[in-house]
């Protein structure tokens, strides 16, 4: 039986779920064992000290459930402590930032990117190095005029406008994406990039496309919504293929013959979810957006220094 690889996704909440969505329906040989902190939500107000430790934490337990590459299904996280991670565990990450960048450097028209994101996702100024690194190494738009302008020094492509949204991720964790309060807050987030004349807008949480409908509604099609979790797609599939080869290097004749499914003591399961918060609300809201595809919501409690189901 042909290998099939298990993915760890982790995020404060419902977010990450985002990024899942895609995984799901794109890599159908792909697993995915998902965590959401829901008993720490939000992460946008946290210190970079605790989202390292949560950090830790998340990767630390998601391994322990059979992952063979994390993807840190947070932006806040992915500003603030990726690196940290990077450094500290030997399994592949994929963060939300980079991808992120590059995938608005390439949709950009206009060169003016904007971006909404948690306050501390803002502060780290994360995603305006990212626009810049994207650039550097060869990024370029899509569209010919800009980016013959760019080139010969006409136009400038950057990062013109960074709003930070504390109460977008309370909405949504309560399951209000929809609400017309929702809609009222939005507008007041969303005038400063109104005025700042953004062409694409990044969606610098993964919680956000949960507001998509309601965001297109006030910003009108002249304005290209950008979600991160469609270049992690890619990237996860660059990866997937990297671990293949190396598997075929290794010329084992097991990793054909043993599953994931086995390895795990589980059958017949394609996404298992964790939450260290409430099942049945992360349940509720996340059915909204995987259309009721969630069965079953684990719940874990952290005791001194890990997880335990």
């Amino acid at each position: 039986m042909r290998k099939q690889r298990v993915i760890g996704l982790f995020d404060s909440g419902v977010g990450g779920l985002t990024v899942a969505k895609q995984i799901l329906e794109q890599l159908p040989d792909v697993r995915i064992v998902y965590f959401g902190d829901t008993a720490r939500v939000p992460y946008g107000n946290r210190s970079q000290e605790e989202l390292i430790r949560f950090g830790e934490e998340s990767v630390t337990f998601l391994i322990g459930q059979g992952a063979e590459a994390i993807v840190v299904a947070c932006n806040t996280s992915s500003a603030t402590a990726l690196p940290t991670l990077q450094e500290r565990f030997d399994i592949p990450m994929i963060g939300m930032i980079e991808p992120g960048a590059r995938l608005a450097v390439k949709k950009t028209i206009a060169g003016r990117i904007g971006l909404i994101a948690t306050e501390t996702t803002v502060r780290s100024k994360a995603y305006s190095l990212g626009v810049s690194r994207a650039l550097a190494r060869g990024s370029v738009p899509e569209n010919a005029d800009l980016r013959s302008a760019w080139q010969h020094g006409e136009q400038a492509i950057s990062l013109v406008k960074a709003q930070g949204c504390p109460l977008f991720v309370p909405l949504i964790e309560a399951g209000l994406a929809n609400s017309l309060q929702a809609r009222g807050i939005a507008r007041t987030y969303l005038a400063p990039l109104q005025s700042s004349g953004v062409d694409a807008l990044i969606l610098g949480c993964t919680h956000y496309p949960f507001l998509e409908p309601v965001l297109k509604e006030i910003l009108g099609e002249d304005v290209l919504i950008v979600d991160p979790a469609l270049a992690v797609l890619e990237e996860l599939k660059e990866l997937l293929a990297q671990m293949k080869q190396r598997d075929e290097a290794k010329s084992d004749p097991s990793l054909e013959l043993v599953s994931t499914s086995d390895a795990l003591g589980k059958s017949q399961w394609r996404a298992r979810y964790f939450v260290s918060g409430d099942p049945e609300l992360f349940k509720q809201v996340g059915n909204t957006l995987l259309q009721d595809s969630i069965e079953s919501v684990e719940q874990v409690t952290f005791v001194e220094g890990s997880f335990n189901l």
